[in-house]
């Protein structure tokens, strides 16, 4: 970083240079090679790509990088089914598209997400992408142009001719600007060096448990929750905080490569991709305040440790057992019938046109409805605020990321919580649909809301 005595020394050199010196300096460069990573269609691409939806599924991320690459690289050439398969999905070359549908159904998906973007975040692009039908090449064209019409080879990346050089006094005037932008700007660097800036607070919801001075703990599931699959053994919180319970999941007398299998998953800490896209949405909404964020396993906690500070946990029961904490304050529970069984939402006191149970997905990666809960509580002992993100499904939580995600949904969700109640209770739960396509979510609505007093 640059500091302001640095700042100021640099300033008065340029001020000591002559101007036919300086006027050199902004001769323009030579003129280069036509850049791929410089089109501007590519930038397009890259802006897409930083964009929630896409940064909630891999998937897509690298589908839609593989195809803008080859559309732009190879002058609008459309790939075949069989290339993507291979190259993206990772398909043996061996592998028949008529009998695997992966390519097809993820480009319907790029489809629609590409209609998200431009019709949300994207909506000010004056250049715009598509997917033809019939097509895996990509399209781009003006925003008000014929979308018929787009381009074949990439856009320029010469450098502008700049404008004959201003006359001395001019020259001195402009520098003189440039000295003080540039004092101005070391000057806040090194304030903000200093700590002097005050960070706004998170939007809501997360304002209930993000917000500056707190620590907030960010806990997600525990993989090692898995092998109750293999000994078809439920598990209670207060038995999950015994140190021995992982071994008590392994039912004995397995074969050496089942007892590798198992001893790994017991041991090691993985979590699941929509644990690390919920991560990804907290941080990215918390903006500055992402510092206060602390991510931890469940099985790194303990009841000490709610007696201070905020917390979100990702997961339902089954996954992350210290949801199991709040479910007496929740009106949407979930049920698992036996091990590995049917799951769903109870309702415990449904509202006219509710219905007493909502079921989702039969498994994760299919293709249907799915459900999840948002809920914002009191702490169990009074200290702090919690933030309860399940889903019955990978795809249910993942959609709650997508939903903290986008400001327009977390304006819906507000407008859904006021109109729920006329409490001014700061903590609700809301039931929230998703539409999944092989496993991605691709649409998020509010179902039904209530207020949680504390």
């Amino acid at each position: 970083m640059i500091h302001i005595e640095q700042g100021v020394y640099i300033i008065l050199l340029l001020l000591m240079l002559p101007v036919e010196a300086r006027s050199d300096a902004r001769k323009p460069p030579r003129a280069r090679a036509p850049d791929f990573h410089s089109d501007p269609r590519w930038s397009l691409i890259q802006r897409i790509l930083l964009s929630a939806p896409f940064q909630s599924s891999s998937n897509l991320h690298a589908l839609l990088s593989y195809l803008a690459e080859r559309s732009i690289q190879n002058s609008g050439e459309a790939p075949t089914e069989r290339q993507i398969g291979i190259a993206v999905f990772g398909k043996p070359s061996d592998y028949s598209p008529a009998e695997d549908s992966a390519v097809r159904v993820h480009v319907r998906q790029l489809r629609l997400r590409l209609h998200e973007y431009f019709a949300q975040e994207g909506r000010q692009e004056t250049l715009r992408v598509e997917i033809p039908k019939r097509s895996y090449a990509l399209e781009f064209h003006e925003a008000s142009s014929d979308p018929a019409l787009h381009f074949t080879q990439p856009l320029s990346a010469e450098p502008k001719p700049i404008p004959a050089q201003p006359q001395r006094g001019m020259a001195r005037q402009a520098l003189l600007w440039i000295a003080l932008t540039a004092a101005v700007v070391c000057a806040a660097g090194w304030y903000r060096s200093a700590g002097g800036v005050a960070h706004g607070p998170a939007p809501w919801p997360l304002d209930t448990v993000i917000q500056q001075g707190q620590q907030t703990r960010v806990v997600v599931s525990d993989s090692s929750l898995m092998l109750r699959l293999v000994g078809q053994h439920e598990i209670t919180l207060d038995e999950y905080l015994q140190p021995g319970y992982r071994r008590s999941l392994i039912p004995p007398h397995l074969p050496d490569n089942l007892r590798r299998l198992t001893d790994y998953v017991s041991e090691s800490q993985l979590t699941s991709f929509a644990d690390l896209s919920t991560i990804s949405a907290l941080m990215k909404v918390a903006g500055p305040l992402d510092k206060q964020i602390v991510i931890t396993s469940a099985r790194d906690l303990n009841r000490r440790d709610l007696e201070q500070g905020n917390y979100v946990f990702v997961g339902s029961p089954t996954s992350n057992p210290w949801v199991a904490l709040f479910a007496d304050k929740l009106n949407f529970q979930e049920v698992e019938q036996d091990v590995g069984g049917r799951i769903y939402f109870l309702s415990r006191h449904p509202l006219p046109g509710e219905k007493g149970e909502y079921e989702g997905l039969a498994s994760t990666g299919s293709t249907g409805e799915d459900y999840a809960t948002i809920s914002v509580l009191p702490g169990p002992i009074g200290q702090g605020n919690v933030m309860v993100l399940q889903g019955l499904r990978q795809e249910g939580t993942e959609a709650l990321s997508a939903l903290l995600a986008d400001a327009g949904d977390r304006d819906r969700l507000h407008q859904a919580v006021r109109q729920s109640g006329k409490s001014s209770s700061p903590y609700f739960e809301a039931l929230v649909r998703s539409q999944a396509v092989a496993g991605a979510p691709v649409s998020v609505n509010i179902v039904a809301v209530r207020t949680i007093q504390p």
